[in-house]
């Protein structure tokens, strides 16, 4: 089970409690795909709240050449929730570079979809979901090139 402090108790302010999972900063070695890592220590970590389609799926190589792009070779911010690994033993979490929220970013621009696997990600879920909506709206990315059911 995992060591969880609430950022209340440490006097800090804020939405997200803070997970003893994995560390807190790394260097993204290499993007898998478009919604999994591996850190510089061999940890992989999948992004929380979305999915990109797989390499050789519509938009797959588009999603991981972006991921890529995005995260690769460079230092990154995890900040997990509760569970904070899959049933593949990766570490789940939102992944930060200079910033820029990554799995945010991929659902805004249309890279991704929500996928919300109870309970990790309930305090964002609609959040991530309006963006997918406003993607889903301007036709960006999967939703333009792929047939998607949903």
């Amino acid at each position: 089970m995992s060591l969880v402090f609430a950022l209340g108790a440490l006097g800090c302010e804020g939405q997200f409690a803070l997970l003893a999972c994995g560390p807190d900063v790394a260097i993204a070695e290499r993007a898998i795909d478009g919604d999994t890592i591996v850190l510089d220590g061999g940890e992989r970590v999948r992004y929380l709240l979305m999915d990109t389609p797989e390499t050789g799926e519509c938009f797959g190589t588009e999603a991981a050449l972006f991921n890529r792009d995005l995260v690769e070779a460079r230092e990154v911010g995890l900040y997990y929730d509760d569970p904070c690994r899959d049933r593949y033993g990766r570490l789940l979490a939102y992944v930060e570079v200079e910033g820029v929220n990554v799995n945010r970013l991929l659902v805004e621009l249309g890279y991704a979809r929500v996928l919300y696997i109870p309970p990790a990600g309930s305090d964002r879920v609609d959040e991530f979901r309006a963006l997918e909506q406003q993607a889903k709206r301007e036709r960006r990315g999967i939703w333009a090139a792929c047939s998607l059911s949903r």
